[in-house]
């Protein structure tokens, strides 16, 4: 499911941008997981926190209907897995195959007891996480189909790197988790964004999105 990459002292780039060469002791290991494999169960220990190296994860809970929701999509550079309890509250799957850089969580903690900058990352980090997950229950509440996938559209373009182009790494049932509607209603409000002509689709899979209109899919998201 996963192999071991390396293990290597805290360096520039690191988990956390607080984490510099200073900090010899500090330990990360980084692991490679193949398209679908899990890398931390909900309600397992919260023994590590997570980076993302390379590719994407997606974190989600099973509901009591059988039902997928999906919390987060997880990209290059993002931290993942930093809870505030003993256990994780989701499941934490590679949706791509995926690089992960890992640190002990107890050596996170006892660092940033004498560290205020890592504090401080680890403050901002936190509130970000927070406001994702206020951002995504309002989504999930307030919009119709088509403004949640216009609002998804404009989400990715901002935390992809592509130069005009938003290539999805995630397949349209994961949206569809994401933003709390089926796979055809997630498909038809693309349609629609096409026909609109918001958008372009690239590719044989339609994962490559050009955005035409950008001021068209931010009306839709206001």
């Amino acid at each position: 499911m996963f192999a071991h990459v390396n293990v290597r002292p805290a360096n520039v780039p690191s988990i956390l941008g607080g984490l510099t060469a200073q900090h010899a002791n500090f330990i990360t290991s980084e692991f490679h997981y193949r398209k679908g494999a899990e890398i931390y169960g909900e309600k397992e220990p919260a023994e590590y926190v997570y980076q993302v190296v390379s590719g994407a994860v997606r974190s989600y809970k099973l509901l009591s209907d059988g039902r997928r929701q999906i919390g987060a999509f997880h990209l290059v550079g993002d931290i993942f897995g930093l809870e505030n309890a003993e256990f994780h509250r989701f499941t934490a799957e590679a949706i791509v195959d995926t690089n992960v850089r890992l640190i002990r969580r107890t050596s996170l903690e006892r660092v940033a007891r004498s560290d205020s900058a890592l504090a401080r990352n680890l403050l901002v980090m936190t509130t970000s996480n927070l406001q994702h997950a206020e951002d995504h229950m309002l989504l999930l509440g307030r919009k119709t189909a088509l403004e949640r996938v216009a609002a998804f559209l404009l989400e990715m373009d901002r935390r992809l790197t592509g130069v005009g182009v938003v290539a999805l790494p995630m397949c349209r049932r994961d949206i569809a988790d994401y933003l709390g509607l089926t796979l055809e209603t997630v498909s038809r409000a693309l349609s629609k964004l096409h026909a609109y002509g918001a958008l372009n689709f690239l590719g044989s899979n339609q994962r490559e999105i050009m955005l035409v209109d950008r001021e068209q899919l931010a009306r839709l998201d206001n």
